[in-house]
């Protein structure tokens, strides 16, 4: 179960979750507890929510042929290629060279040349991991994983104890609403997305395990979200809290890279440069295995004709070629997808854990998930096209991104009226 915990934490934790907290801190000041509540919800448990219930349905097709069969392919397809080769793995492998390589070569360095050199390592090291699926919880869990806790620890520590510090007053839309904002960073982690594949991984490695029956499958499920949901809020704590206490000591720059940056150097000197790309790299990496492993075996089992380890090669291999457009390319692609397909995301994962109290509700699925993806496209291009004005004034909520949260509601809750109504019609037709 430690060894599964790991693994599962590692899957979960890559570029966006190194990131995001300490700019989170360094942006909020000393509104950052009530920021990191928020943030906690999209970044931790909902994760772990999802990571339950795609096991539950033994994979996110099944889940979300809820809705409808056709939406199903298209949602599955969508997801694997967005978190996947399209998005996820591409940033996997930019995000620790350009945020903690780059910054240290030597003058007059070719950017694309070394950048081409270190994207091809670490795919064919990402690439060699996934072929062996079977033993990725003893690679990943043995030696990955406790690598990566013990340079964030070590860390955390040496700021506590030499690390300057200075807080500010809470900046932009943290000073409005810190709680909000910091929901609406989780999404950035693209874990609740993620979840939706590992979910399968997590069933799929304990059945490799000897354990069989699907109520033994939940138990250890649950018991490794909670264990790998309990690590990542500890680490997003310590993270937030060192962003946090630099807020007054250096500037607001671009992304939590920076910061980061300025604290290991400041603790290490030139010598952090090494611990902070370990740190990038050995993240990034997990993330980017179980990726790869999550959609070819998704992909292997919908294709019969093409093996799980042409599909490794195939995802490795665009993968690299996607990953040397540049990070600044990937980000402004991620954003409006994150906006459009997460809080679809989020009720698939609602629903799903709710079905048994659903009673069979034929129309919460269809209307409910159908509504809330109108909802989230429209946000996602006003942000694209006019981020300063409003397609949807009129929409509670909507100007923070979460317009989708009344929505699912009201149509929720209309939905199970009309099932109970037209049920009723229905039994009394035929009696």
């Amino acid at each position: 179960m430690v060894l599964v915990s790991f693994m599962l934490f590692s899957l979960f934790f890559g570029a966006g979750n190194l990131i995001f907290p300490p700019f989170l801190g360094q942006s909020a000041g000393s509104a950052t507890p009530v920021a990191m509540l928020g943030f906690l919800i999209t970044a931790v448990v909902l994760p772990v929510l999802g990571v339950v219930a795609v096991a539950e349905f033994d994979g996110l097709d099944k889940l979300a042929s809820k809705v409808d069969a056709r939406f199903a392919i298209v949602f599955t397809i969508l997801i694997y290629l967005s978190i996947g080769p399209g998005l996820g793995i591409p940033r996997a492998a930019s995000v620790p060279f350009e945020m903690a390589i780059s910054p240290y070569l030597p003058e007059g360095a070719s950017f694309r040349l070394f950048m081409l050199g270190y994207s091809m390592a670490f795919f064919l090291i990402a690439g060699w991991l996934a072929l062996t699926p079977n033993k990725l919880v003893d690679r990943i869990g043995r030696f990955l994983t406790p690598s990566l806790l013990t340079l964030l620890v070590l860390l955390f520590l040496c700021f506590v104890a030499n690390g300057t510090s200075g807080v500010s007053q809470p900046t932009g839309m943290y000073s409005e609403g810190a709680f909000v904002k910091g929901f609406l960073e989780g999404y950035n982690t693209m874990d609740t997305i993620a979840a939706l594949n590992f979910g399968l991984v997590i069933a799929t490695t304990l059945r490799s395990m000897n354990v069989k029956e699907k109520k033994s499958v939940m138990s250890y499920t649950v018991k490794a979200g909670i264990a790998a949901g309990s690590i990542l809020s500890a680490i997003y704590v310590m993270l937030s809290f060192m962003g946090m206490k630099s807020s007054a000591v250096y500037d607001l720059k671009d992304n939590g890279a920076w910061t980061l940056r300025c604290i290991v150097h400041q603790l290490f000197g030139e010598a952090g440069a090494v611990i902070l790309a370990a740190i990038f790299t050995l993240a990034c990496l997990t993330t980017c295995v179980g990726l790869i492993n999550s959609i070819s075996q998704y992909f292997s089992g919908l294709t019969k004709r093409v093996s799980y380890r042409s599909w490794v090669l195939m995802i490795t291999g665009f993968s690299f070629v996607v990953c040397n457009q540049g990070l600044n390319v990937i980000l402004s692609i991620s954003v409006p997808v994150l906006n459009a397909i997460y809080p679809v995301s989020i009720v698939l994962i609602v629903l799903g854990l709710l079905d048994k109290k659903l009673k069979g509700s034929r129309m919460i699925y269809p209307c409910t998930v159908g509504v809330v993806a109108v909802v989230s496209v429209i946000y996602a291009v006003d942000q694209l096209v006019a981020p300063e004005s409003f397609f949807c004034p009129w929409l509670p909520l909507y100007r923070y991104g979460m317009g989708w949260v009344p929505v699912a509601l009201v149509v929720g809750g209309l939905s199970l009226v009309l099932d109970k109504v037209c049920f009723a019609e229905k039994a009394g037709s035929e009696a």
